[in-house]
């Protein structure tokens, strides 16, 4: 159904609810960093969205979150406006149906009354009305959600109007920090998958935060207690419990968790929102799918055995089963979770975030290390065969002590230990004192 332009401010009643503020936005093209894709949901009047010049058709979409009924979409033009364009909806971004649409804008304030449905709103530009590009300040989309938001939880406030960063910064061989935390249980729950639900889960191994548990929460984490060296690193590290037999294996001593930057603008990089959680990795990820993971380094490793999708069946007496993982490091600016707890993340494209995950976040790799050697035949993980291994994290960290620590170690290019000394760079100091706590 076709609706109409026009001047007049929409009302609530006609209107129905603004479903379209601080959304994750996505464009075809960015004239450039001043004029990104997230400006026309910030509630700003006077930052806008504009595309590359003399180039057609372009577009902008806006991630409604979840499905809508859509009622109502006011545009406010730039003068460089489209003088033919159309608005569509989506329930998945690859196919579209259009719910308006004309050849005759004048560009402006247009008030457009429309009848569709679905997850994102595009608006389509097909013709220029001005030798420039297309540029949008605001786009308010208004209506009612019809799909259920459970799983979503929401950032307040979110991050947006962020680029991705293509800035190549002076060279640095290192620009990371450690967190040395060890395990103090195991459970079988899993509060990120498995929320409020006890026993639902195969065994985890915990790391860090004493509490983790399925009932976790961001004050249950920050009334805990922690085995991270850093007192205000609480945050909950967990992964499926190695089992020789039914004999747990647990790591024995501090465990390296890196922080480092997926990304080659390391200056970009900054903390993560408290209670931003995710999953690395799959339980259900076939042989194959672990081996080509960008998240896999070496696979596993004993002895003289290295880069093994499966647990080895042998490793020389006295050696220990290794295994290093990476999460992805670019971040959605919206979602602390989702219902798959993946999709708000993404690993970087050539060192560079994709533009619906702009957001620059440390990026952690785990190294952990498992006692045991010699026959192996019956060593496997709790949930399942060796290229089954994923692990979670539920950020805890006190934020100004992370922050610190992203700041000094990965946008100041050093190679901290957990104290955010770099050795061979003694005069820049460290973060944390003897205790763990900031200097």
């Amino acid at each position: 159904m076709l609706g109409f332009g026009g001047t007049f401010a929409p009302t609530a009643s006609a209107a129905g609810t603004l479903i379209s503020q601080s959304r994750p936005v996505l464009a075809s093209s960015l004239e450039s960093a001043n004029f990104p894709a997230g400006a026309i949901v910030d509630g700003d009047p006077t930052t806008r969205w504009a595309s590359v010049q003399n180039s057609d058709p372009q577009w902008i979409q806006i991630d409604l979150g979840a499905g809508a009924t859509i009622s109502q979409v006011e545009l406010d033009w730039e003068v460089a406006y489209a003088s033919a364009y159309q608005l569509q909806t989506s329930n998945d971004g690859t196919t579209w149906t259009s719910i308006y649409s004309t050849t005759t804008s004048t560009g402006g304030n247009q008030v457009l009354n429309v009848t569709g449905a679905g997850r994102y709103l595009r608006v389509y530009g097909t013709a220029r009305g001005t030798q420039y590009g297309y540029s949008l300040y605001e786009v308010k989309v208004y209506g009612t959600a019809t799909s259920s938001t459970a799983g979503y939880v929401f950032a307040n406030p979110p991050v947006t109007g962020v680029v991705p960063s293509t800035y190549n910064p002076p060279h640095a061989y290192f620009h990371e920090f450690q967190a040395q935390c060890s395990a103090n249980h195991v459970l079988p729950d899993d509060p990120i998958v498995f929320p409020n639900q006890p026993g639902a889960s195969h065994l985890h191994t915990f790391l860090g935060n004493t509490s983790t548990n399925a009932a976790t929460t961001v004050p249950s984490l920050q009334a805990a207690t922690s085995t991270c060296f850093a007192p205000l690193d609480k945050s909950g590290y967990w992964m499926p419990t190695v089992l020789n037999g039914t004999t747990q294996i647990i790591p024995v001593g501090t465990q390296t968790i890196y922080y480092k930057t997926g990304v080659n603008d390391y200056t970009s990089v900054r903390p993560f929102p408290v209670g931003l959680r995710f999953l690395v990795g799959s339980p259900a990820a076939t042989a194959t799918q672990f081996a080509t993971d960008p998240g896999y380094v070496a696979g596993w490793e004993c002895g003289d055995t290295y880069n093994s999708i499966d647990i080895p069946v042998t490793c020389a007496a006295g050696s220990q089963l290794e295994i290093r993982y990476q999460a992805p490091s670019c971040w959605d600016g919206i979602h602390l979770d989702t219902p798959d707890h993946k999709s708000h993340m993404a690993y970087p494209v050539n060192g560079v975030c994709p533009p619906d995950h702009p957001v620059a976040v440390p990026m952690i790799e785990f190294k952990m290390a498992f006692p045991v050697s010699g026959d192996m035949s019956q060593v496997h993980l709790s949930s399942g065969r060796g290229f089954s291994f994923h692990y979670d994290f539920y950020n805890g960290w006190d934020p100004a002590t992370l922050a610190g620590m992203v700041t000094h170690c990965i946008n100041g290019g050093l190679q901290c230990d957990d104290t955010g000394y770099d050795q061979s760079q003694p005069q820049k100091g460290a973060v944390l004192n003897s205790q763990g706590y900031l200097l």
